[in-house]
């Protein structure tokens, strides 16, 4: 994620008001270039559908998409973030929430997947922040590695590869999948380019 550094310091209102805002977050009063990739995208879809019909199947809350952002940081008002994924458990989120602009209240799960420019620093910095906020679950996804981190509220982490099972914890109970499924369009996509190049 690229900082686009200037004397102006702009606010949330300003990047709403943007015709390409969905593709910034808003750091320190400057713009912050989300860092984009097919595959983290298709990942990010991927995860989310699963979240989402889950959450449907079981009244549980709502899935947003990365186009969500979130102006819910304490030590940062004017902060915003926008997760690859997240969700928020149901009676926490009102029409009036949601139509405000950003969402002022912390999700209960997001979702960071990792894009090739994304750098450690900015990733552990997220995370962090998502935590300070309230965020209840932080998942973090690496396609290179195939690992997935579960950052928790109270400061443990979990490190699962692809035959470990991911679930939804306390946030989700109920939820599970085999990480490994969810880079499995991925190998699709690789077995279809090897294939037509035969």
């Amino acid at each position: 994620m690229s900082v686009a550094s200037g004397s102006v310091r702009l606010t949330p209102d300003d990047l709403l008001s943007m015709p390409d805002g969905e593709r910034f977050e808003l750091v320190h009063g400057q713009l912050a270039e989300l860092n984009l990739s097919g595959l983290s995208s298709l990942i990010a879809a991927e995860i989310n559908r699963r979240l989402g019909n889950f959450a449907h199947d079981r009244g549980a809350g709502f899935v947003l998409q990365s186009d969500c952002g979130y102006q819910c940081f304490p030590a940062d008002p004017l902060k915003v973030r926008r997760p690859d994924g997240s969700f928020v458990c149901a009676g926490r989120l009102t029409l009036a929430d949601l139509e405000q602009g950003y969402l002022r209240l912390p999700p209960d799960l997001a979702v960071e997947v990792v894009s090739p420019r994304d750098t450690v620093y900015e990733l552990e910095t997220k995370v962090e922040e998502y935590l300070a906020a309230g965020v209840r679950l932080v998942w973090v996804v690496n396609p290179e590695t195939r690992i997935l981190e579960v950052h928790r509220l109270d400061g443990t982490v979990s490190k699962l590869h692809a035959i470990d099972e991911l679930t939804g914890e306390n946030v989700l109970p109920g939820f599970f999948c085999c990480v490994g499924d969810l880079f499995a369009l991925g190998d699709f996509v690789d077995r279809s380019t090897s294939t037509g190049d035969e």
